[in-house]
């Protein structure tokens, strides 16, 4: 009865939050026992005290309380799995590696990443460089575009392309 891998994942086309997702795939890969995937929801869900409310106390002092699940938001759990993404490539980059079961597990997760095409293609649609004092300028508006599904350091190099 072991389930495949593709079974898990999430995208923004699910009719249910990644949080909700992450709780149902860790109850199947547990019943599955599928090790690998249990414990890597398992890390990303470890990580959720990160997520903090920031407070000012009646004294004036700042302060910060742990987000409830409610407040907890699909874009919080995507900056969460990224961020162990990051540390995971630098880890198989240190090993000489170029993937692990881990980092796919934690993939699925993710949004699809934008191609160079789909930027270059919304750059050329809705930012006119010529009017710009420095390309760079531009990184604001196409990154509030893409969100999380564009890597900052590709537009980075796009546009240096572009305006180049």
């Amino acid at each position: 009865m072991a389930q495949e891998n593709s079974q898990y994942g999430w995208n923004k086309d699910m009719d249910q939050s990644l949080l909700l997702k992450l709780r149902a795939d860790l109850k199947t890969a547990m019943r599955a026992k599928d090790v690998t995937v249990r414990d890597a929801i398992r890390q990303v869900m470890s990580e959720f005290p990160k997520l903090t409310v920031p407070l000012t106390l009646e004294s004036g002092k700042k302060s910060s309380r742990l987000k409830k699940e409610e407040e907890m938001t699909d874009d919080d759990l995507l900056s969460i799995i990224q961020g162990l993404v990051k540390s995971e490539k630098t880890v198989l980059e240190f090993k000489k590696e170029t993937s692990s079961e881990y980092l796919e597990i934690l993939q699925n997760y993710l949004p699809a990443m934008a191609d160079q095409q789909a930027i270059k293609a919304w750059i050329g649609e809705n930012i006119d460089l010529g009017s710009l004092k420095n390309s760079m300028q531009a990184i604001g508006p196409i990154m509030k575009h893409f969100g999380k599904s564009a890597d900052g350091n590709m537009v980075k190099a796009i546009l240096k392309e572009m305006a180049g």
